[in-house]
């Protein structure tokens, strides 16, 4: 892709994502992440309904008429993404590939956090840590993440390997609990083909606030009767001959894809983390919207 694809591109996406965070889940936003606490912003004159506890006593007792303490919430937070990135995310047979479908979600991501003044940072991963933007404020900044979102490609694998870029969730997790030492809003956004991160999971659940954003195709889960066919494993590299008309190869891959669902969704609950399920052909703004209205 060109430099100046890419920049179409990230116009393209920051019209429609921006468009949805400002008018769809700004208030949604706001409203499912509190900020730090409260603190003192002003004092004015007590109203019917106020509560007496917030009086404040110095300023009454140089004024005729009751003054009460205003405070207002700590808004500022910080908002992580943990986006991946590996060879499993270029599927999609649908709407649109897993990777397009990530872009977009972290794209409305961000500008949610901005509209409320929050910061924004990115951990790329694959098998492993492809690239990390610290936390920060600003256009420039969210701009700067969505062309990585669009344009970053894993590194090539090591000399000697025969493996494409594999998918281990536990790696983006350890290197998140390693280099932020505050508490964070973080979303993964994977398909969660992975190597075990149960624990990592944990760790990160207990420390940070974490969604799981779960991206997935309809034909990751049911195999298309297609005959026989030449596949490439996305995460090995590796090719070989399927026949998609044998019933018991289509009930092991559906088995497979369960087993990988299950155990995702195990984690996710042991850890007391949020998961959210995302198809390619779905309308991911009524799915994000359920989640942040009923959290």
């Amino acid at each position: 892709m060109t430099t100046a694809e890419i920049l179409k591109k990230v116009r393209r996406i920051e019209i429609k994502t921006k468009g949805l965070s400002n008018h769809i889940f700004a208030g949604e936003y706001h409203s499912t992440f509190k900020g730090r606490g409260m603190s003192f912003s002003e004092v004015r004159e007590y109203m019917p309904g106020d509560d007496v506890k917030f009086i404040d006593w110095n300023v009454t007792a140089r004024f005729s008429n009751t003054f009460v303490k205003v405070f207002e919430e700590e808004r500022e937070l910080i908002v992580m993404l943990l986006v991946d990135i590996s060879a499993s995310s270029l599927f999609g047979t649908q709407k649109q590939l897993k990777r397009d479908l990530i872009t977009e979600l972290g794209a409305v991501m961000c500008f949610s956090a901005t509209t409320n003044n929050d910061k924004v940072g990115v951990i790329f991963f694959s098998d492993k840590i492809e690239k990390y933007i610290p936390p920060k404020k600003g256009k420039g900044h969210i701009l700067h993440i969505i062309r990585e979102l669009i344009a970053l490609e894993p590194k090539a694998p090591q000399p000697g390997s025969n493996n494409a870029e594999s998918t281990d969730v536990r790696v983006a997790l350890e290197f998140l609990n390693n280099v932020l030492k505050k508490r964070t809003i973080t979303f993964v956004l994977s398909d969660f083909v992975s190597k075990p991160y149960d624990q990592a999971l944990q760790l990160a659940a207990r420390k940070h606030d974490l969604i799981g954003i779960h991206v997935y195709d309809k034909f990751d889960k049911e195999m298309p009767q297609a005959g026989l066919v030449q596949v490439m494993d996305a995460e090995s590299g590796k090719t070989f001959w399927l026949d998609t008309d044998n019933k018991a190869v289509r009930i092991n891959y559906a088995k497979a894809y369960d087993e990988q669902q299950k155990y995702c969704v195990h984690s996710f609950r042991k850890s007391g983390a949020s998961l959210i399920h995302v198809r390619t052909d779905e309308d991911y703004v009524k799915i994000l919207q359920s989640y942040f209205k009923g959290r």
